[in-house]
């Protein structure tokens, strides 16, 4: 059964000056990331999915998996404000031969459990389960909670996962014993939380950071799956610590942009109306990193 492992960032969608999805960056990011990740989950909050048209977001999708699908997993964020769009980019996905697929649950609109049922289950039945579908579980975004015997069903119908964006441990520990076993994959949705998580049973998570660093994210999680656990806690302080010098720039999905600038991978923008780190902000990243040593 697959099952996500390991890091797998939400890769930002390089922009360029014009708005338009920059192509070229986009390919040198992926070569930056193929051979330091363990897996790719593109188009999601990250990868500015939802303020892309489909086609776009199938592009990103061709180019990301002819770059790297035959070295590590692509997970293909598909999640609208509707069944029918989202039904379009899963049967995309799964033509091109992606890994696995999650969708966030229909936003905009408050939608209550029995909406949220149609959705998957409608989802599910068209991918007829030849792709892993994972629930993208994140209540910020979405503007309503799918509680857990929603989460159940939909578990008995065949959804695969849950990516768990939610931020809080009560609920990924009830994930965790009520969901998780050999049939169904609970991924942590965060960095900020991976020493905690570990030791709750999850195996892999889906850092921000680790668009622009990496290797801290990677070395977080050695140490925890090696039992290093005071490594481990002194690693997540750290990255939490990175995580805060991120909100310099207003929020981490732009951070990620200054960031991979600093480092000299791809200099690209965000989609407007996002406004990107100004030289101000991206000099004081710049400094905070550089007294962690970071670069």
């Amino acid at each position: 059964m697959f099952k996500m492992k390991g890091i797998v960032p939400p890769m930002i969608t390089p922009f360029d000056v014009d708005g338009e999805v920059d192509t070229e960056n986009l390919v040198r990011l992926l070569d930056f990331l193929k051979t330091r990740v363990d897996g790719l989950f593109i188009c999601g909050s990250y990868g500015s999915g939802p303020m892309m048209s489909l086609s776009e977001r199938k592009l990103v999708a061709e180019i990301t998996h002819a770059t790297v699908g035959k070295d590590i997993p692509v997970i293909v964020h598909i999640g609208t404000t509707n069944t029918r769009d989202s039904i379009e980019l899963g049967l995309h996905a799964l033509s091109l031969g992606c890994d696995a697929v999650a969708a966030v649950g229909p936003y905009y609109y408050h939608h209550n459990q029995e909406n949220v049922m149609e959705y998957y289950s409608k989802i599910l039945i068209t991918l007829e389960r030849q792709i892993p579908f994972y629930i993208y579980h994140n209540v910020k975004f979405s503007g309503y909670e799918i509680n857990i015997d929603t989460l159940k069903k939909l578990k008995d119908l065949g959804i695969h996962g849950i990516k768990d964006a939610t931020f809080d441990l009560l609920k990924l520990a009830t994930y965790m014993r009520e969901l998780a076993d050999e049939t169904f994959d609970v991924a942590l949705g965060t960095e900020a939380l991976w020493t905690a998580a570990y030791a709750l049973g999850c195996r892999s998570f889906i850092p921000g950071l680790g668009n622009a660093f990496p290797e801290i994210c990677r070395k977080m999680y050695l140490e925890g799956i090696e039992g290093k656990l005071e490594e481990c806690r002194q690693t997540q302080f750290k990255v939490n610590r990175i995580r805060e010098i991120m909100y310099l720039a207003k929020s981490t999905q732009l951070a990620v942009y200054a960031m991979l600038e600093i480092r000299g991978v791809i200099k690209a923008y965000p989609r407007s109306p996002f406004v990107p780190a100004g030289k101000e902000e991206i000099d004081s990243i710049r400094k905070e990193l550089q007294a962690l040593g970071m670069v």
